[in-house]
């Protein structure tokens, strides 16, 4: 046995000056072994005192302390949150069709701009991938094939060469400071059948004038009009709820004819009698807390859709600013019974407004009983839309 005293002490065994051989006294005890003054010798042995006194880590606890392990959280639990977003956004996009309208018409306003909520796939993969989370990467295939399923046909180009006749569609604008150039840009598109909205009374002449050398037919309704290379008859106002209600059944045909935003025609064709709708319904408006505002355009797309459906020429082509897209479930009436040109034979999405910077496609070419080749997008004019241009045949 060796004694320890107060100037040095032997591992295992602390003392005061004078304590027995291996016991410890009550001034100095270590941590976790503690005795009394005049305790027993033997009491401690060497080793265990040595994991005791010197703090070792106990079995099962890392070195940061008790309950940790030091290893890292692996790739299938890290970004929880990340994949209950994409799991979230694919779920949006697969039931965006149940969304109701009941509020602020959600659902359409949801539809109207439903492509780009596809941005947030690449959004939340950046996450996923900065965090290295494998099950955030697995939870995102949901929206993404959703979203293909949605859109992705719209990203490849499906346009095919040839086609019988070429038909042009062109808000023109009631404030166009340039409707001489506008006319001119849309004579050089080499449609054989141009349909103008939204012509002002005042700028009529000049649409006249500068497109009579190309299209020695035509005919105006309105604030609608159709431009043609081919001859035109059995012309007519179609009614697109701009007046519904007591009031606008009062007011006579002729006053109600000088604000008309929709016209039938026929365009005798090489190939046949092809029937050409044009319409330009009523615009929406979207407010923070009244939310999306259509009652007006939602009751022209209706009619619209009623007049389609009553249409006995099996070839009709509509044309117009619609002023919604084909996913929105107002115009069910209409896409039901014909085809977008851009969905069926475009190169992307053929945004058309605003012009400037385009965000959304309000401006439709849709067909029924003729195959569209091609559709695409026409350069900006003076007016706040663009032009859209789709050539089909029979």
């Amino acid at each position: 046995m060796t004694q320890v005293g107060t100037a040095g002490t032997a591992q295992g065994d602390m003392g005061t000056a004078g304590t027995a051989p291996g016991d410890m006294g009550t001034a100095g005890a270590a941590p976790g072994d503690m005795g009394t003054a005049g305790a027993a010798p033997g009491d401690m042995d060497m080793a265990g005192a040595a994991q005791a006194d010197v703090g070792l880590p106990d079995a099962g606890h890392g070195e940061n302390g008790p309950g940790r392990t030091g290893a890292r959280t692996g790739p299938w639990k890290r970004g929880r949150v990340l994949a209950a977003a994409a799991l979230l956004l694919g779920l949006f996009l697969l039931l965006h069709a149940s969304i109701p309208n009941r509020v602020g018409n959600l659902g359409s306003l949801v539809e109207t701009f439903l492509p780009w909520f596809g941005l947030l796939v690449p959004v939340l993969l950046a996450g996923a991938l900065l965090r290295r989370s494998v099950l955030a990467g697995v939870a995102l295939l949901l929206p993404a094939v959703v979203w293909l399923n949605l859109f992705g046909g719209l990203l490849t180009d499906k346009s095919q060469p040839g086609g019988d006749l070429t038909v042009v569609s062109h808000n023109v604008g009631a404030d166009n400071p340039d409707a001489a150039g506008t006319a001119r840009a849309l004579a050089a598109s080499g449609a054989d059948v141009l349909a103008l909205e939204e012509l002002d009374p005042a700028a009529r002449r000049t649409y006249e004038k500068e497109l009579a050398e190309a299209y020695p037919h035509h005919t105006v309704l309105g604030t609608v009009g159709v431009w043609s290379r081919l001859p035109l008859s059995d012309t007519r106002p179609v009614d697109v709820a701009m007046d519904a209600g007591p009031l606008g059944a009062a007011k006579p045909a002729a006053v109600k004819l000088e604000y008309n935003r929709g016209l039938r025609t026929t365009v005798a064709t090489d190939h046949g009698p092809l029937a050409v709708y044009v319409a330009h319904l009523g615009s929406v408006r979207v407010n923070p807390r009244a939310g999306l505002s259509s009652g007006q355009r939602d009751a022209g797309a209706q009619a619209l859709g009623r007049a389609v459906a009553a249409e006995r020429n099996e070839r009709v082509v509509l044309l117009g600013d619609l002023n919604g897209t084909v996913d929105d479930r107002a115009y069910e009436g209409v896409t039901s019974r014909m085809r977008s040109a851009q969905e069926e034979a475009g190169d992307g999405f053929g945004f058309s407004w605003p012009a400037t910077f385009p965000v959304v496609r309000i401006d439709q070419i849709l067909v029924r009983g003729v195959e569209p080749e091609s559709s695409w997008v026409l350069p900006a004019t003076g007016s706040d839309h663009l032009p859209v241009a789709a050539r089909v045949s029979w």
